[in-house]
């Protein structure tokens, strides 16, 4: 039966996103063997959440996917996505703090997913500091390139720091004692 169900999630991810008919018949043959298979569940959560943007109901086979392996690492980002689209910031947090303590995570992911956490809650030095950490955990020189525009893009709508017009009195009364 193993074969028959990695033979179905194979087609699927072979599939997924070019022939969806493909993808949606090899998941649902797959989950028919196995309905608590994470592979397929997590696939099942993707084809939801970017083809059809039912958040939703991704969330429910993401949720149902880590409910049977926790430690299926590649699950996390892209349930996070969904929470982030899904404006569930309290949960999407949650959840990037847990999955930074499971063992073989990519933490420079995780950071960079909190430091778009923090920017969409408007916290930008909050983000600023996840982007920093997030370098430290990097071993890809494109994602290093790839953090450090999106380090710029969120200074870019930090406020601009305005001088208090007391600095700008005392600059004036400097320059007309010169």
């Amino acid at each position: 039966m193993g074969v028959t169900i990695d033979k179905y999630i194979f087609q699927a991810l072979d599939a997924y996103p070019y022939n969806l008919e493909e993808t949606i018949e090899s998941l649902n043959y797959a989950l028919s063997y196995d309905e608590k298979n994470a592979v397929a569940l997590c696939l099942m959560g993707r084809l939801y959440a970017e083809q059809l943007g039912n958040y939703e109901m991704a969330k429910t086979y993401y949720e149902r996917a880590l409910a049977e392996d926790m430690h299926a690492v590649n699950i996390y980002p892209k349930y996070i996505n969904v929470l982030l689209w899904n404006e569930d910031y309290a949960i999407a947090e949650k959840v990037i703090d847990f999955a930074l303590t499971v063992k073989g995570t990519d933490k420079a992911v995780l950071y960079f997913k909190k430091a778009v956490l923090f920017e969409k809650k408007k916290a930008y030095k909050d983000a600023l500091s996840c982007l920093k950490t997030a370098k430290v955990h990097t071993y890809n020189t494109h994602f290093m390139n790839d953090l450090d525009s999106e380090k710029n893009r969120i200074k870019e709508k930090m406020p601009k720091k305005k001088k208090s017009k007391k600095k700008k009195k005392d600059s004036s009364k400097k320059k007309k004692k010169k």
